[in-house]
């Protein structure tokens, strides 16, 4: 017989049990950082076979979901997405009654606040979650995770919750949040993924190696910190003045790189689009204001 292990208004030992739902690379990786902190670990996933290592560190098979949700207080759950995560947690509505259901399942903010409102409908407290991270890095210092939904339930269970992470943030009390948070650093990632394999490209073409690019892409990525800063600011002040670099001179720029990567044949999708972008914002007046002005075009201001 499994153990019952309700949670109280008390906050969660430093031992505290938790049980991980989902045992893809990520939902392994969570189940080893709560081992490796000390917690009680019972771990389940629809598919037999993948929790032989964990169990080698300790960590309790559950026989079913059910088992699993009834072992803990703590729920965490990391499967491909929300209708996954639904799929398993409606039929556990039950046994999840009273407990803390922490959803690090990506997804969108819609579909977190729609799994928000069964759990509440269902007296389950509910955290949704983010992994900002790779799996090598869950579970040490600088592990950035996103948490959104009860604030009461991430305060009694933060000190577990930060077994996985470092760096783990409670961004509000709207359930969305997290999967917002988490679109718009995805957001930013893969368009810098995409002009850095574009970069690359560029110069593959004329048969300069990748690698010799490399090493002076730093002196881009330092700047990027305060140029955030700076053109956050300017975002939600709506104001955006361009005395260092103006857009019109800058849109210059990409029209540059535009025409290279045309003659030599490369996709310029991306590129188009950006200077799409910036046509826009220039034919809206703000040709002598700086980047950060093209925000009103995405908007379609």
């Amino acid at each position: 017989m499994s153990i019952d292990n309700t949670t109280s208004a008390a906050p969660a030992s430093p031992s505290a049990p938790v049980s991980v739902i989902g045992l893809g690379a990520m939902g392994r990786a969570l189940a080893g950082a709560f081992l490796d902190a000390g917690h009680p670990t019972t771990v389940w996933n629809r598919s037999p076979g993948r929790a032989g290592e964990l169990a080698g560190r300790g960590a309790v098979l559950a026989a079913t979901a059910e088992e699993a949700v009834r072992a803990s207080g703590l729920v965490v759950v990391c499967v491909v997405d929300h209708e996954a995560a639904r799929a398993v947690l409606e039929p556990l509505a039950a046994a999840l009654r009273g407990r803390v259901l922490v959803n690090l399942t990506s997804d969108t903010p819609e579909r977190s606040r729609e799994t928000a409102e069964w759990a509440a409908a269902h007296s389950v407290a509910y955290l949704d979650g983010a992994v900002m991270v790779p799996t090598p890095v869950v579970g040490t210092p600088e592990a950035l995770l996103f948490h959104s939904g009860s604030h009461e339930a991430f305060e009694r269970h933060e000190s577990t919750l930060r077994a996985l992470g470092g760096r783990t943030v409670f961004v509000g009390e709207d359930p969305g949040l997290a999967a917002l948070y988490d679109l718009c650093l995805l957001d930013f990632f893969y368009g810098g993924m995409a002009g850095l394999v574009h970069a690359f490209a560029l110069a593959t073409a004329d048969g300069v190696r990748a690698a010799d690019i490399a090493p002076y892409l730093g002196a881009i990525v330092e700047i990027l910190p305060p140029i955030a800063a700076h053109t956050a600011a300017a975002v939600d002040a709506r104001s955006y003045p361009g005395g260092e670099a103006n857009l019109a001179m800058m849109a210059t720029g990409v029209g540059h790189v535009l025409h290279a990567a045309r003659t030599r044949g490369l996709d310029v999708g991306h590129l188009e689009a950006i200077r799409a972008v910036a046509e826009r914002a220039v034919a809206g007046g703000h040709g002598q204001d700086d980047w950060s002005s093209t925000v009103e075009a995405v908007r379609g201001a």
